[in-house]
């Protein structure tokens, strides 16, 4: 059997279908990515062995509204380049994270009758997934609460490797003296202005509790003290997550997920509503809800509010791990069973 795994636009509508590679060759003897041409997504494809072929999109923007009447048209061409991909390739199925990046991917799927079945990750469908899910095979989701339809709640895919990593190594990689707890700032694979900038604003305080490791994203100042690293991202993040003392970080679907699967301390601090649809804050919420660490929101941000939600987490114990450890495995087979079947 083959797959298509389609999805991109950030690291979060990736790295879930990276997870499912070994589930999948149970089953399937050909994966293959179909992607843009200049995303995230090309680069992690080629990390992990993973066949790629790029594609034609088009994206909606949130801060430039007028220049969306175009895309209508612009899509119609997305769809046709994917549908010949798709000619070419064959599948027996198409496995969308969703993204913008996955839409023509999935409407050509459609038109060419090749079964469909997307994921969501977040509480609320995003508008990829919101379109596909209206003719995919199923929806799967990580929330019983998510509405969709033909909707099944599954979980949310983990890279084994998390449960794998060593933070042992990580003050001597990363040259801290290793003399205090270790403080992991984490922005989200494009970075985060607002979140660095809060950062910057109280380093000198909270570099006399912690030790500190900063993923900034492209949107970083060249600071230099002791006890302090940043760089832009990381290829050993599991690493970090394993040494960290507290953590903290946006709240996309994936980080939480990971974050709460280890039981780590963590601060969220979630992307506006201005920013996103919302789901951010959706996510941080309900984490919270369940003992899974603490928010706060940006809006209200401030190095006092900052510390004080620090020094909160750490008069608390830390949370217990929470984890759906067969969700890899159930989502693989229910691809497997789709294209079995022929029906969900």
């Amino acid at each position: 059997m083959k797959i298509v795994l389609t999805g991109g636009g950030t690291a979060g509508h990736v790295m879930p279908n990276m997870a499912l590679l070994p589930y999948l060759k149970r089953d399937f003897d050909d994966i293959i990515y179909i992607g843009s041409k200049d995303g995230i997504e090309k680069k992690i494809c080629a990390e992990h062995g993973v066949t790629f072929y790029d594609t034609d999109t088009v994206k909606l923007r949130r801060d430039a509204l007028f220049s969306n009447a175009a895309v209508p048209f612009r899509l119609v061409n997305c769809v046709k380049s994917a549908k010949k991909l798709l000619k070419d390739i064959s599948p027996d199925v198409v496995f969308s994270k969703g993204g913008y990046v996955a839409l023509p991917v999935c409407l050509a799927a459609r038109s060419l009758k090749i079964p469909v079945v997307t994921h969501e990750s977040d509480m609320t469908l995003g508008l990829a997934n919101r379109i596909t899910s209206r003719f995919a095979a199923l929806t799967l989701t990580s929330h019983s609460s998510t509405k969709a339809k033909n909707a099944l709640c599954v979980g949310n895919p983990i890279r084994d490797e998390l449960f794998d990593a060593d933070g042992a190594g990580v003050a001597k990689k990363y040259g801290l003296p290793c003399k205090k707890p270790l403080l992991l700032v984490i922005g989200g694979s494009a970075g985060s202005t607002a979140l660095n900038d809060l950062i910057y604003s109280c380093l000198d305080s909270l570099l006399e509790r912690y030790e500190i490791i900063h993923l900034t994203g492209k949107n970083a100042e060249n600071i230099e003290k002791k006890g302090y690293f940043h760089k832009p991202y990381a290829d050993d993040v599991f690493d970090l997550y394993a040494a960290a003392a507290v953590i903290i970080s946006r709240a996309g679907a994936n980080a939480v997920r990971e974050i709460s699967a280890l039981g780590k301390r963590v601060l969220y601090i979630p992307l506006p509503k201005a920013a996103s649809r919302g789901d951010q804050i959706l996510n941080a919420k309900q984490a919270v809800s369940k003992g899974q660490g603490a928010m706060l929101e940006q809006e209200n941000a401030s190095k006092a509010k900052l510390l004080s939600a620090l020094d909160y987490l750490f008069s608390c114990p830390p949370p217990k791990p929470s984890v759906d450890a067969d969700a890899n495995a159930r989502i693989a087979g229910i691809l497997a069973n789709v294209v079995k079947s022929k029906t969900p």
